[in-house]
């Protein structure tokens, strides 16, 4: 019985999680302005690898990377 609770609790704040995207989806026909948090994700991320990847880049040009 209180397994069964804990799986509704955790049902539940998922659907409370994802709300917004039910209001984005059912809001707008549009299908840009209906994936906008996807977009802004994406965006996020590319910027993250390209930062990562100079990073990287320096280390191996200055020649700290670990070498054990």
């Amino acid at each position: 019985m209180i397994a069964n609770n804990i799986w509704k609790l955790i049902g539940d704040m998922i659907e409370w999680a994802f709300a917004p995207y039910d209001v984005l989806r059912l809001g707008t026909d549009n299908w840009w302005s209906s994936n906008i948090i996807s977009w802004i994700l994406i965006v996020v991320g590319l910027i993250s690898l390209i930062y990562w990847m100079g990073q990287m880049y320096s280390y191996k040009r200055s020649g700290k990377e670990d070498s054990a």
